[in-house]
């Protein structure tokens, strides 16, 4: 991957070189975007959200990122003033004021502020969107992805599904969170979490895989139902490399010959420990490299581009 990139252009704004947002009807410097402390998107975490990741000037997938985002807020049921469309260019904007090539993309929906005297019941709230646009980042480091991440399985649970639906974008970090602080006191990079079964799920951020007799499996439950993953899925297609959702344990997962992740901040991440246990030769895998290598070629090619008009708009 390439360095992170502005671009040149008469729409770039220079108070928001660190990032542009869009709260409350007004596109502002990203630290002047803010939530109110009594949003019950802050002080319950009643908030859904999406990131979409824009790269040598174009967005990714983004009507794959618009229709989960839109999935997400009528499971939760949340609406907000704007249309798809809306909010692509609202997004679109971000990106331009800020001259952003490459950018981690968000929109989010909070449930709202009560009004004074209000009773306590989310339906009455009107829910506020924000969205914002920030120089590119990634999950695991470019350096760490080039040696290969080091995991462990976190001894935390993963919030069971029967009370947060994993497949509703949320704020519900309180055991991811737990986990990663578990990999930092093992001197490992990031976390894998189970659910209660000993089933894989998910990490911090990304969808967890395993290559396993040449087949890439990843977990059919407990997890974010991945745009990249999805991408991983037309990528295994499209190299004849057998794909398998379906349950994955723990010991496959340790015993598998290569692991990887995959999130919309970092895309394909190859692996190289798990639980001290070393995968090949302590490098990223064979798999995991090529997919990791086409998954950034096909964004070259264009492939499910957005290109954005860095001269158009407001």
């Amino acid at each position: 991957m390439n360095e992170i990139r502005t671009i040149t252009s008469n729409r770039a704004d220079e108070r928001y070189a660190a990032g542009c947002g869009f709260v409350g009807g007004e596109y502002r410097p990203i630290a002047e975007v803010s939530v109110s402390v009594l949003d019950w998107g802050f002080n319950k975490s009643d908030v859904t959200y999406d990131v979409v990741h824009v790269w040598q000037g174009g967005f990714f997938r983004l009507q794959d990122h618009l229709d989960r985002f839109w999935r997400s807020m009528e499971g939760l049921r949340m609406t907000i003033p704007h249309s798809k469309e809306e909010v692509a260019e609202i997004l679109t904007e971000c990106v331009r004021k800020a001259g952003l090539q490459d950018a981690y993309v968000a929109m989010i929906t909070t449930r709202g502020v009560p009004l004074p005297g209000m009773p306590r019941k989310p339906g009455l709230l009107t829910n506020r969107f924000i969205g914002y646009a920030l120089p590119w980042m990634d999950v695991i480091a470019q350096d760490v992805q080039e040696r290969g991440a080091h995991l462990v399985i976190a001894k935390t649970q993963r919030i069971p599904i029967a009370s947060v639906d994993p497949t509703i974008k949320n704020y519900h970090w309180g055991d991811l969170i737990r986990a990663q602080f578990e990999a930092d006191d093992q001197g490992a990079d990031t976390a894998v979490l189970l659910d209660a079964e000993g089933y894989v799920t998910e990490g911090p951020g990304f969808n967890v895989f395993a290559v396993i007799d040449g087949a890439v499996v990843s977990p059919d439950k407990g997890a974010l139902e991945g745009i990249t993953r999805k991408s991983v899925g037309e990528l295994c297609d499209l190299l004849d490399i057998p794909y398998q959702v379906r349950p994955l344990s723990a010991q496959e997962l340790l015993d598998a010959d290569e692991v990887f992740t995959a999130t919309t901040a970092g895309g394909v991440m190859p692996c190289a420990r798990i639980d001290g246990r070393i995968k090949g030769n302590d490098r990223p895998g064979p798999i995991s490299s090529r997919l990791k290598e086409v998954y950034w070629r096909k964004h070259d090619e264009g492939w499910h581009k957005t290109p954005i008009d860095y001269d158009a708009g407001a």
